[in-house]
């Protein structure tokens, strides 16, 4: 038994070392010998490439603003491991990680014995979600992110009333396949016989597969019933119009930024439509309108410092360094833009780093503390941009892009989600004058 906090998170951790394992097997041991907590909570499933996080952002403020008690599984985290497992936006206390963690440990030590093998990290942390929410009388609706792809996904032994993919784009190509179509059959694995699907996805490619899976699974598709109608920036975020089969809404506004956070926001919005009509979860226009404008996702375009102007993005795959890209130029025009970037070396980093330095008057890279973080040096010669430099050393690295700019520019910290955190605490502390 551990004894504290610290050592149930290293023992999770250290779970990571036996990597990626698709297949539903041994969570469905685990479950099965936990009681099947899974099943007793009302789930929604959320897959995609890009904007998961984001979308279940929207709808627990929204649903915890009409006073449901809603519980968020979302990785990775950004400043404390709780925070994958929250309530209400809240990460749970670490008593609550410490008991969790006690009580699959035996199993997992017991998985091990059989020919499955012992679970993963993310198989852990999976089965930890499910039991804490499922045994917590006061969870309402349990939002849940898929971890990676979705057919084989640890997640995907749920049984959600709505499933949700947000976008297919390229990313985890060496699991999930090398077209979009590939990728978008594992993400379409969510899709269960008789729930309804709604996607943001607007790829013919994709779509093509989704529309495939939803007839054999004879489950409802909406993907082109809730338009976002009228669209225009706001220097604090987006506001627009938009109309689901059901409702019209007019005026919505949200404090994130980018035409990608409209197009999450717009499929949240129809979700929580859809519960409204059918009875499932009753969240009205105005705990809709609130919900949305107050929602903040730390790492997603999120400014951490006004003087000088530093802003945190997780753009950790083409299609993000695309939305964050346009985000820049749509509401940074005309200002000196210095970008620092960091990503995995398992991805295709290439074609970001290409994006980012369009948009860049000096690129800078480093790396950090994780197995898979890519050398700096290497993302530096990946850079054709002719003003860049790189740092092993990541604080070094901000130091140095910061002294490149002058008053009145643009910080961009950028790459993977995994690196965001890392660096986010340092970049809140700097201020003006520092």
């Amino acid at each position: 038994m551990f004894q504290t906090y610290e050592e149930a998170v290293g023992w999770i951790h250290s779970r990571l070392r036996f990597g990626i394992k698709p297949g539903l097997k041994r969570m469905e041991w685990l479950m099965n010998r936990l009681g099947n907590p899974h099943k007793k909570v009302k789930t929604v499933h959320v897959a995609g490439t890009n904007g998961k996080g984001s979308t279940i952002a929207y709808m627990r403020n929204v649903l915890t603003e009409a006073g449901y008690k809603t519980g968020t599984f979302t990785s990775p985290f950004l400043e404390t491991f709780n925070e994958r497992i929250s309530m209400n936006g809240i990460p749970i206390p670490d008593a609550e990680m410490l008991f969790l963690a006690n009580t699959i440990k035996p199993l997992s030590d017991e998985l091990e014995q059989t020919e499955l093998g012992g679970p993963t990290e993310f198989e852990i942390i999976t089965a930890m979600a499910f039991y804490y929410f499922g045994n917590h009388e006061k969870t309402d609706v349990l939002l849940l992110e898929t971890g990676l792809g979705g057919t084989l996904d640890s997640t995907n032994i749920s049984e959600p009333v709505l499933t949700l993919i947000t976008s297919i784009g390229y990313d985890h190509m060496h699991i999930l396949g090398n077209t979009i179509e590939e990728i978008a059959g594992e993400k379409a694995g969510i899709i269960k016989h008789g729930v309804p699907m709604l996607t943001a996805v607007t790829d013919e490619r994709a779509l093509n597969v989704i529309k495939r899976r939803a007839t054999e699974k004879n489950a409802d598709l909406f993907h082109d019933s809730f338009p976002v109608l009228k669209h225009e920036p706001l220097r604090g975020g987006e506001r627009f119009d938009m109309k689901t089969p059901y409702h019209s809404f007019e005026g919505l506004e949200i404090s994130m930024r980018g035409v990608h956070q409209v197009q999450n926001a717009a499929l949240a919005v129809m979700a929580l439509d859809y519960l409204r009509v059918h009875d499932l979860f009753a969240a009205g226009d105005e705990h809709i309108r609130k919900g949305l404008h107050q929602t903040n996702w730390s790492g997603r375009f999120e400014q951490v410092s006004e003087y000088p102007a530093i802003i945190l993005d997780g753009a950790h795959n083409k299609e993000g360094a695309e939305s964050l890209a346009a985000v820049m130029r749509r509401h940074y025009a005309g200002k000196r833009i210095h970008v620092l970037f960091s990503a995995l070396k398992d991805k295709e980093y290439s074609p970001m780093i290409s994006i980012l330095a369009g948009i860049a008057d000096s690129m800078h890279f480093t790396t950090f503390d994780f197995p898979r973080a890519a050398c700096a040096s290497e993302l530096y010669e990946a850079c054709t941009h002719p003003v860049k430099s790189f740092h092993e050393d990541w604080k070094e690295a901000i130091d140095e892009m910061m002294a490149a700019g002058e008053s009145g520019d643009i910080y961009l910290v950028t790459g993977s989600l995994y690196f965001i955190s890392e660096v986010r605490p340092y970049c809140r502390k700097i201020s003006h004058g520092n």
